[in-house]
């Protein structure tokens, strides 16, 4: 029998809503009447992890899971990483002095990878900038034990650079296109003369974009206008949605998790849809964002576990192999399973998944 409790906590920088929502808020899965001495922690950048499709499977196996989310679930476009992390650190502080966990793993699944890295990094290591409640929560984030990269993107910016149609000329304008550079037309197999042009023009994009947010916010804050949204079209446009050949696995090709790229590359949904000009320099920019994977594992001394499932439509093999290189750990694991981004191909693929990290865990406590 497995129960969950709910767990809503306020954060060092955020107390409850006028209505009695607390910013940060998530399940905690048990084996029932059961006290788990190892625990794990799983969060996103804005996607609800609370019923983590993982959760009850670790249950199951005697760990405790705590799916957790920030204040930003649901509200990527007004991304703060320092606010974000200080949820997390509730989290951890909650499943040690409330929960009692002896053990914390912090599992970072999809874009979670990088975030949970970033988390690890700043209470290993601090380096962002803070002042007053801020700074004494970020200087006070308790660290977790052991970490896992499950199908992680590489970064935040890494991920939406990757993915960003690199033929958009006018930001404002969703049809406006550079058919030198246009992906689908003619089309994959690309020449390798294409793919380092193309994906040149999606790092100039990305700085286009930074410098854009930088110069906006400075004019909004001058005339005392605390920010704005903004509208990224276009970003399901990564060559290997529709090249086999570049960065091969398992995955149907084209495709990406959105379904055909050309069409959904056209349609208003994808990451980073919409932003706030603070959101952007905190999670997106390649200049500015502490949300790329590489930095933030460099400081991570911790065992370390690297898993991807070779189906995965957004997660590539190199992607995972950067992420392994990144690590600094002295002790760390690499391993490639059969099966999508979350599992969802297949239940065994899921069992075994999960068995592979239950006993990755189990050897290292």
């Amino acid at each position: 029998m497995i129960e969950t409790r709910f767990v809503g906590l306020a954060s060092p920088t955020s107390a409850r809503a006028g209505a009695g929502g607390h910013p940060c808020q998530g399940l905690y899965w048990t084996e029932a009447g059961k006290h788990p001495r190892i625990a794990i922690i799983a969060t996103h950048y804005n996607v609800d992890f609370a019923e983590h499709y993982s959760a009850p499977f670790f249950a199951e196996r005697g760990f405790g899971f705590l799916g957790w989310n920030t204040r930003y679930r649901g509200a990527e476009d007004l991304f703060h990483l320092e606010h974000a992390l200080i949820d997390i650190g509730a989290g951890v502080r909650w499943l040690r002095e409330e929960a009692g966990a002896e053990t914390i793993v912090l599992l970072g699944n999809s874009g979670g990878g990088s975030l949970m890295a970033a988390y690890q990094a700043e209470a290993t290591a601090p380096t962002l900038e803070a002042k007053g409640a801020m700074a004494a929560a970020l200087s006070a984030l308790p660290k977790g034990d052991l970490y896992i990269s499950l199908n992680a993107h590489p970064g935040r910016p890494e991920v939406l650079t990757n993915w960003m149609d690199a033929s958009v000329t006018d930001e404002t304008d969703p049809v406006a296109t550079n058919a030198t550079l246009d992906p689908f037309d003619p089309g994959a197999p690309y020449s390798d003369e294409f793919i380092s042009r193309y994906r040149a023009a999606q790092r100039a994009r990305n700085q286009r974009i930074t410098d854009f947010a930088k110069a906006e916010l400075a004019r909004l804050n001058a005339a005392g206008v605390p920010d704005r949204i903004f509208a990224v079209f276009r970003t399901w446009a990564d060559l290997r949605f529709m090249d086999p050949a570049i960065d091969p696995s398992d995955r149907r090709c084209p495709g990406c998790y959105a379904g055909p790229p050309a069409i959904a590359n056209r349609s208003p949904f994808g990451i980073g849809r919409t932003c706030s000009l603070r959101a952007w320099l905190s999670m997106w920019s390649l200049e500015t964002s502490k949300c790329s994977g590489a930095a933030q594992l460099a400081k991570l001394g911790l065992p370390a576990l690297v898993v991807q499932s070779m189906a995965d439509m957004g997660v590539f093999p190199s992607d995972a192999r950067a992420i392994f290189a990144a690590l600094a750990s002295p002790d760390k694991t690499l391993e490639f399973l059969p099966g999508a981004h979350y599992f969802e191909d297949s239940p065994k693929h899921r069992e075994r998944a999960i068995d592979l990290m239950a006993a990755w865990i189990d050897s290292h406590v």
